[in-house]
């Protein structure tokens, strides 16, 4: 045994005394327990983890001038403070004022414990994590510059949009102010200092700029710093979701949400824009809940009109939904919320943010393309799909088709040989073997000189185009293969790249990856609300980040092609702001029911809206009400209104008990009916199953609000699929005055073998050709 040799002679001194008075066994056994100790003690030592505190403000002792005040001193209360921290600052990270009332901290199990005693506490959210949702678009909404519902509403001028949101290149010409009207004296926000961003940054069209950000650090996620800012400053230079909204452009990305931004001269451009940076390039991608909610928070304080955001998290009821609390609170202020649906369009029951008072935004194709036009030395000329970014011209090349390999035929993962393909043009047969993707790869890789493609449903982005790349129908790449099968030398004539042709048919078409209804929490709401524009939107970025790499060039450009539900749901809150802009008046319910009721669900060949993904028609369950319709929004004729008090009674028709009730209503005190109420949407959805008895049907009660000028008779129109009857009662309804309400009950009733979704809409239209649509679903499961 080597013997343990210590630098100071008075510690060997102490433990050979020891030794010598105690036994080396009993040394060892103290030593042994001593460790023991210790180690229970660290692992009794409690960890800190984020929590945000619902607090009843009515608890408030009148000697706090604020509740953040009230927040600290509750804080203090739970533990000894530290010198170094006599506020208890760093346990605090925000107090929300308006969200809701209570605050976000850093707590151990104990202390939690502690303050949920409290007879002030209301409810506890731990912290939870959420993923961003990732031109010509104005004119496809039929926006005129001296016609309708533009120059009527002055553009937007004098609203204010708040987006929450991943930041803001602020140099964008988006945001050039140029023509703009002076901040409205009720904003109360501000443009912050940070890294690579400062106050003088802001001006008349870009009137505040902030970041939040405790939560995540809070949570030991480290923000990049290769890829992001410190700041309101977006490293990639999105300008925010309103350039499609008011000016800007602005991205949400990842899994659930994908890139979003506006356009150069978006929906409302003389609204003003307000960026609340909740959204960071991190070690995981995600947003902090308690950041978000601060975003919100500021916002309502800062005086918004319109709130847009494009994150999503879990499906959580009400009363555990941090957007859906924020988002009632807003509404409750007369702020209009629009939300991104979200991008899981492969699922049933995908829609995010579908609470009630929540406008939740699907999204939809343009009637735009992007092609490349193929000519074969045969004659035959081909257009297909293509964003190669160089406006290059291939001609006389030898076109390659492994007719010979099947494997080499389908552009498989190391087939093509680099000896036949170099300097050709190489068809890639359709294959379920392997993707457009891992075909494009191949071809790249092989050094071929371009490739042709054939798929019928092409999931490839503007960035993926790195090498010249055609994507044809299959129908059409059969024609290219016969010729490339049947000539002894086959030859592309002519290749050329960058063309851009509109009234592409048909338009829109539901994307293929916007989610889909019936909505997880509440399927009795139909969910999306609304499409628009969401696929290939032109979006600000900024001018010197990496775009794409083509030929061993780094391309950069000030403004990308993006597609996600995050860049339709700025579409709809610049429709918002600039129908706020015309109503003030209006409540946030109705100026939804003026943009559902007014869309349309037909596309530019006068059939249905198909699904992108396979062709085929889709239904409300897919677009919602329709596709967003400015124009006719702004005069819709009728209104379905709702406030405040419609939502509390369609929250005490959940079941909830009164603790969950406060935690989404704020207040410890409300008042509910003896029966249930509807909600007054302007939709309807029914939903049956098998142990419903016959015949399976449901009665809806709603009421609408005249919003025309004059005496107005309106008779109810209903569009009725075979299997399914709808009546109303009454079926016509008369208004002498503006401001009138009057109600209705609709009946609807399918037959037993009905199939699983069946939809009809009713129509009520004035001798004035105002025409309020709602769509009639019934899913019978």
């Amino acid at each position: 045994m080597v013997p343990i040799k210590f630098k100071n002679p008075s510690i060997s001194s102490a433990i050979r005394f020891i030794t010598r008075k105690m036994g080396l066994y009993n040394v060892i056994s103290l030593l042994l327990l001593m460790l023991l100790q210790i180690t229970n003690a660290a692992s009794n030592a409690e960890e800190y983890q984020t929590y945000i505190i619902h607090m009843d403000h009515s608890h408030k002792p009148a000697y706090f001038l604020t509740h953040e005040a009230w927040h600290r001193s509750t804080l203090k209360s739970l533990s000894s403070t530290s010198p170094a921290d006599p506020d208890n600052s760093e346990m605090l990270l925000y107090s929300y004022s308006h969200v809701m009332h209570g605050f976000s901290a850093k707590l151990t199990p104990s202390q939690l414990s502690k303050l949920e005693s409290s007879s002030a506490h209301v409810a506890t959210y731990p912290e939870s994590f959420g993923k961003m949702f990732t031109t010509h678009s104005p004119k496809f909404l039929g926006l005129r510059q001296n016609l309708g519902l533009w120059p009527a509403a002055s553009y937007g001028q004098d609203v204010i949009i708040g987006i929450i949101d991943t930041g803001i290149w602020p140099e964008s010409e988006s945001f050039g102010d140029k023509g703009m009207s002076e901040v409205p004296e009720r904003w109360k926000g501000a443009c912050e200092n940070g890294t690579a961003f400062s106050p003088s940054l802001c001006n008349k069209k870009l009137i505040g700029a902030r970041s939040f950000s405790k939560g995540l650090e809070a949570a030991g996620i480290s923000i990049s710093k290769e890829y992001d800012y410190d700041s309101p400053r977006d490293f990639f230079g999105h300008g925010t979701h309103t350039s499609s909204t008011a000016a800007g452009n602005h991205v949400l990305s990842a899994s659930h949400f994908g890139y979003a931004k506006g356009t150069a001269r978006g929906v409302a451009p003389r609204a003003h824009v307000a960026m609340y940076k909740v959204l960071w390039a991190s070690d995981s991608e995600q947003s902090a809940a308690s950041d978000v909610l601060a975003g919100m928070d500021q916002a309502i304080s800062d005086g918004v009109d319109i709130m847009s955001l494009s994150i999503g998290f879990d499906f959580l009821p009400y009363y555990n939904d941090i957007i859906a609390i924020g988002a009632l609170s807003a509404i409750e202020k007369g702020i209009v919320v629009v939300c991104a649906a979200g991008n899981d369009g492969w699922a049933e029951n995908s829609t995010y943010n579908g609470a009630p008072w929540i406008t939740t935004v699907g999204a939809g194709t343009l009637d735009r393309s992007f092609t490349a036009t193929l000519t074969l030395d045969n004659g035959l000329t081909v257009e297909g799909e293509s964003y190669f970014p160089e406006s290059v011209y291939i001609s006389d090349k030898p076109l390659y088709y492994g007719k010979d390999n099947a494997s080499k035929a389908i552009c498989y993962h190391g087939a093509l040989d680099p000896k036949e393909v170099a300097g050709k043009v190489v068809l890639c047969d359709n294959t379920m073997k392997t993707d457009v993707d891992g075909q494009k790869e191949e071809v790249r890789s092989a050094g071929a000189y371009a490739g042709i493609f054939m798929t019928d449903m092409s999931l490839l982005d503007p960035e993926d185009f790195v090498i010249p790349a055609l994507i044809v129908p299959i129908s059409t790449g059969a024609l290219i293969r016969e010729y490339a099968t049947q000539a002894n030398t086959t030859k592309v004539k002519t290749l050329t790249f960058v063309h851009t042709n509109l009234g592409i048919k048909p338009a829109p078409q539901v994307a293929y990856f916007s989610s889909r209804g019936p909505d997880p929490i509440t399927p009795g709401i139909l969910k999306p609300d609304i499409l628009a524009p969401g696929v290939d939107v032109l979006a600000a970025v900024a001018p010197n980040r990496l775009f794409i790499e083509v030929n061993n060039y780094n391309l950069a450009s000030d403004y990308q092609l993006m597609s996600g539900t995050s860049m339709a749901a700025p579409h709809v809150a610049g429709v918002a702001a600039l129908l706020k802009a015309v109503h003030r008046e209006w409540s946030p319910a109705a100026i939804r029911s003026a943009i559902m009721t007014t869309a349309y669900s037909l596309d530019n060949t006068k059939t249905t809206i198909k699904d992108q993904w396979g062709g085929l028609p889709a239904t409300p369950l897919d677009f919602g009400a329709g596709h967003i319709n400015p124009n006719r929004a702004m005069n819709p004729g009728l209104i379905y209104d709702m406030d405040l008090q419609d939502y509390i009674e369609f929250l005490c028709g959940l079941g909830y008990t009164a603790k969950q009730m406060s935690a989404v209503i704020r207040r410890s005190q409300w008042s509910c009916r003896q029966q249930p109420t509807e909600l007054n949407y302007p939709s309807f959805i029914a939903i049956f199953n098998g142990t419903d008895g016959s015949p399976k049907a449901k009665n809806f009660s709603r009421v609408v609000t005249n919003v025309g000028d004059g005496t107005s008779i309106y008779k109810a129109f209903l569009e009725v699929p075979s299997g399914m009857k709808i009546a109303v009662e009454p079926s016509s309804l008369t208004f002498t005055g503006k401001n009138q309400e009057q109600g209705f009950v609709l009946r609807v009733e399918i037959d037993n073998d009905a199939p699983k979704v069946t939809y009809g809409y009713l129509k009520w239209i004035d001798q004035q050709n105002h025409i309020v649509s709602s769509p009639v679903v019934v899913i019978n499961y």
